[in-house]
């Protein structure tokens, strides 16, 4: 295993560009290899056992192109495959949770409001993470569907967008949350719009930054870093459509991307 090799990521869809962005901030010379499932999504209402069986697989078409690690881009996906990518896989996995250490950290009026999918609102994970973080303060989580369609749509400021996240966060406010956690990588794209409504009281926590400064500990631990004088490339697979994905991965990007066929 060389330094060279690419970084893996992959999600249901385009949320975990939110982390691919991260990810090359933090380290520029890393090369990256992002999955899209697309065909799929939304994984937030899809069976635990469908999220299991669907990561293994979309892992193993990564290992096969030679990562040298796996970033989990999605907290859905972190609750759904995560133990069984790292029982199965020699290389390091990264995952991703909704960030409430933090958010129980950061509230002030000790309400805190977090937004998920569907499976990962009943998961044990989230179940967890509210037992071990969420004792002291009072966590309002709510499942929001509807709000992955539209970034995946790379819709982030209609009318009809605005409505419904409106009325996901405003009765969060009402209830004297002044945190939120947005507990899907998809969300971080609606981070403005979410801002917004929620007005400049209101701190909301995501952990892409976190997930890529644990990405980088393990590179540097492992000796995988790639080294500071190169420049990483990317490469895109979609189990949609690739044109209609490399319009929507532009879009969130703000850069053009080309997208390649996933072969699943």
């Amino acid at each position: 295993m060389v330094s060279s090799q690419p970084v893996g990521i992959f999600d249901s869809g385009v949320g975990g560009l939110s982390v691919l962005r991260e990810i090359r901030a933090a380290m520029p010379a890393e090369s990256i290899d992002y999955v899209a499932d697309s065909a799929n999504a939304p994984w937030g209402d899809k069976p635990a056992e469908f999220i299991r069986v669907r990561g293994l697989e979309i892992a193993g078409f990564l290992v096969g192109q030679g990562v040298k690690a796996i970033v989990i881009g999605s907290n859905t996906g972190t609750a759904g495959s995560a133990e069984a990518l790292r029982a199965t896989l020699t290389i390091p996995v990264i995952a991703i949770e909704p960030g409430i250490k933090p958010a129980a950290a950061a509230t002030r009026s000790g309400v805190v409001g977090a937004i998920v999918t569907t499976t990962m609102g009943a998961s044990d994970r989230m179940a967890s993470l509210l037992d071990r973080f969420g004792r002291n303060v009072r966590v309002i989580s709510v499942p929001v569907p509807g709000l992955v369609e539209h970034v995946e749509a790379a819709d982030l400021d209609s009318a009809k967008l605005r409505a419904l996240v409106e009325g996901y966060v405003r009765p969060l406010l009402d209830q004297g949350a002044d945190t939120i956690v947005l507990g899907s990588t998809h969300y971080v794209f609606l981070r403005p719009l979410i801002a917004e409504i929620a007005g400049e009281g209101v701190t909301i926590v995501d952990t892409g930054e976190a997930v890529a400064r644990q990405l980088a500990r393990v590179l540097v631990d492992r000796g995988l870093a790639a080294p500071d004088d190169v420049k990483g490339t990317e490469r895109f697979w979609t189990s949609g459509d690739p044109a209609e994905s490399a319009r929507v991965m532009s879009a969130l990007l703000g850069r053009k991307v080309s997208v390649s066929k996933l072969p699943l």
